[in-house]
């Protein structure tokens, strides 16, 4: 008795001793890259402010096609580039993508018409479509279901911070910079930015996991043990003798699962919404400020706000993960009555705080209802899980094209509009996710039920594949 006592303690110390190096390995890896990913993707609002709309004489319309082009070609990609993340090493994709999006991003610098602007901001969709995907699958074949809320709310307080960050860090570039070498402030945002992606990039080549069964930075003991704990959880990890499936077999299984379209309908709502961010620079400077860089530095309180708000849900969530479709519906309903409250006021000071109450919500619901799909895929083959995650995360980016035209500058100062959608998109989270809650309230049985159906499918495509052989 009191020696399984001292092996169940030696194990749990291991355990815990693992998740730390873990920890440290990829959380710092991932939170600095998702944040120069969202700095690259965002900047385009503090150029605009800054300068480039007079510059490039670009209308309302135009700048927001500038916005959707990116995730037009950002959602087609996303699924591919899981597709291929799940059969190499995402030690070197990610870092690879990640320099191919910050030497656009410099790139941008150059640019003097409206169309060389919409061909940069398309291509720059495409080398960022693999890296939001492809962290959601590599965290979630890491992790553990009750772990998972704390490092996807680490994860997306990256875009939070960077959001903050963003502003400060354009602030003093476009005044510092500005006219140096003849160059105006606005370009060199894209310069500096774009080069410190690249360096970045370099550098985490030599320090990102691989997946649990393939990584170099763990011994053999701790590659079994990062194996085993996920097992034990119901987690689904390849390991180094596991097949693949197709391509094919994968989208056609993902597509096949209603959690998949359940939970791509719920992120899409948020990540709609939360196409707020791109205004709020604009949203803010409306408000009264007459500096370009005043209104970039009042957008931080925002920002940091609801980096609070994010990481105090992800902890209370992780001790409890059947609370995490509760706790995205009531948060989405904060924000439903914030967006309502603010298309009805004109007063600046009110519409200012509930403009901060409305991002808490939205960030605080994006990094749970990432965790919540994590988890509810634990159990599926990861080339399965990853296409399944791909589909949901493009599905919240494709509701980003028609969110860009929610805030165009006619509908100064009060943008009814853009609330109005904002707060019905926000209602209908509500929604979706107190059926997801009840719908998923017995996860392990639902989730050991997919994993015999997906069993049984893949054995029948092996056997296919196998007569098909016999048979050439």
């Amino acid at each position: 008795m009191c020696v399984e006592s001292d092996e169940t303690l030696s194990n749990a110390a291991e355990e815990k001793k693992l998740v730390r190096k873990i920890d440290l390995y990829l959380l710092p890896t991932i939170w600095l890259t998702y944040c120069l990913a969202y700095i690259d993707r965002i900047n385009i609002g503090n150029a605009k402010i800054a300068g480039m709309n007079d510059d490039l004489n670009l209308t309302s319309n135009q700048y927001s096609i500038c916005l959707v082009v990116f995730f037009v070609s950002y959602v087609v990609f996303e699924i591919p580039c899981n597709l291929i993340l799940s059969r190499t090493r995402p030690s070197i994709f990610l870092p690879t993508i990640m320099f191919v999006w910050g030497a656009i991003t410099c790139c941008m610098a150059a640019v003097h018409t409206f169309s060389h602007l919409v061909a940069l901001r398309f291509l720059l969709g495409i080398a960022e479509a693999g890296f939001a995907p492809g962290v959601l699958l590599l965290l979630s074949s890491w992790y553990k279901k009750n772990e998972q809320s704390k490092r996807f709310g680490v994860y997306i307080s990256a875009a939070v911070l960077s959001g903050a960050f963003g502003g400060i860090l354009a602030g003093a570039i476009t005044e510092s910079l500005h006219k140096a070498h003849g160059i105006t402030g606005w370009r060199w945002l894209f310069i500096v930015e774009g080069a410190a992606t690249c360096g970045v990039a370099i550098i985490f080549r030599f320090i990102l996991l691989d997946f649990p069964a393939t990584t170099n930075k763990l011994s053999s003991a701790e590659r079994e043990l990062a194996l085993s704990r996920l097992e034990d959880d119901k987690v689904n990890s390849m390991r180094q003798d596991s097949a693949h499936l197709s391509p094919l077999q994968a989208i056609t299984l993902a597509m096949q699962n209603w959690k998949t379209w359940l939970l791509a309908v719920g992120y899409m709502v948020i990540v709609g919404s939360s196409t707020l961010s791109y205004f709020y620079p604009t949203l803010v400077k409306q408000l009264g400020y007459t500096s370009s860089s005043t209104a970039q530095y009042m957008v931080v309180p925002i920002y940091c706000a609801s980096f609070v708000t994010l990481l105090i849900t992800s902890i209370l969530c992780d001790r409890r993960p059947v609370l995490r479709a509760p706790a995205i519906s009531l948060l989405l309903l904060l924000s439903t009555t914030c967006a309502v409250t603010a298309s009805a006021t004109a007063a600046s000071t009110a519409r200012y705080i509930l403009l901060i109450f409305l991002a808490c919500g939205l960030w605080a619901a994006n990094g749970l209802a990432l965790a919540f799909a994590a988890s509810s895929f634990s159990a599926l083959p990861q080339d399965v899980r990853g296409v399944s995650l791909a589909f949901v995360n493009s599905a919240g980016n494709l509701a980003q094209i028609y969110g860009a035209y929610l805030f165009p500058e006619e509908d100064a100062p009060r943008y009814l509009k853009g609330f109005v959608v904002v707060s019905a998109l926000c209602g209908l989270g509500i929604f979706v996710y107190a059926v997801a809650g009840v719908a998923l309230k017995r996860p392990l049985m639902l989730d050991d039920e997919a994993c015999s159906q997906h069993s049984r499918r893949t054995e029948v495509w092996q056997v296919r594949n196998k007569w098909k052989s016999w048979h050439l």
